[in-house]
């Protein structure tokens, strides 16, 4: 499969890269200035910008499907780089005839009635207060997501962690997710790569944890 990662650099997307490429897939690496990584055969690294629309289509052309591990560097704070991302991000596939996109929000946004009580009353609140530009955003994304044609699916982690992957995780798809404290982003990783190829959970917002 040929795969476009979206926030390849960070802390998730460099996952994504390796793995990918581990597992025999092709991987167009999108920076936004230059690639840390090695160089592999399979690897493409591509310089652009979500909040750029122009630079998009030379990163998406010829993809199968498109990871986002986008990220904002000062969570706390309004950020508009899901949002306006997604929306270029959905654009430029809708010109170039891609369809599945995988993206990466965070459990504090589910809905109400995809938290458990624990969560809804205590956790979910304190951590709006720290993070809550990030997670209104991330809240706009999913509702651009869900407005438009594309197959996608949303996997909201809690709290990521360092560490090589377990192999393991829990997950809820549109549902809650009692106890999910914390997952490695490895096997955040693992789970969107999955996700690629299992139409099961097109259109579907997946709740996962360790």
């Amino acid at each position: 499969m040929r795969l476009t990662v979206l926030g390849a650099t960070g802390g998730t997307g460099t996952l994504l890269v390796g793995q990918a490429l581990a597992g025999g897939h092709a991987v167009t690496a999108v920076v936004r200035r230059g690639w840390p990584g090695p160089d592999h055969p399979r690897l493409r690294v591509v310089v652009a910008d979500v909040l750029d629309p122009g630079s998009l289509p030379p990163a998406l052309d010829g993809a199968d499907a498109v990871l986002s591990a986008l990220g904002s560097a000062e969570a706390g704070r309004p950020t508009r780089v899901y949002s306006a991302g997604g929306s270029a991000v959905l654009a430029a596939m809708r010109d170039l005839d891609i369809r599945r996109l995988v993206a990466i929000t965070a459990l504090p946004i589910a809905p109400v009635a995809e938290q458990d009580a624990l969560q809804r009353r205590l956790v979910h609140p304190l951590l709006h207060r720290f993070f809550g530009g990030a997670y209104e955003d991330m809240r706009r994304m999913e509702a651009v997501l869900a407005a438009s044609d594309s197959d996608w699916t949303v996997f909201r982690p809690p709290y990521l962690r360092d560490g090589p992957a377990t192999g393991t995780w829990r997950s809820a798809v549109d549902a809650p997710l009692p106890r999910a404290w914390t997952l490695r982003r490895a096997d955040l990783a693992a789970a969107m790569l999955a996700a690629t190829s299992d139409d099961q959970l097109v259109r579907h917002a997946v709740n996962v944890a360790a």
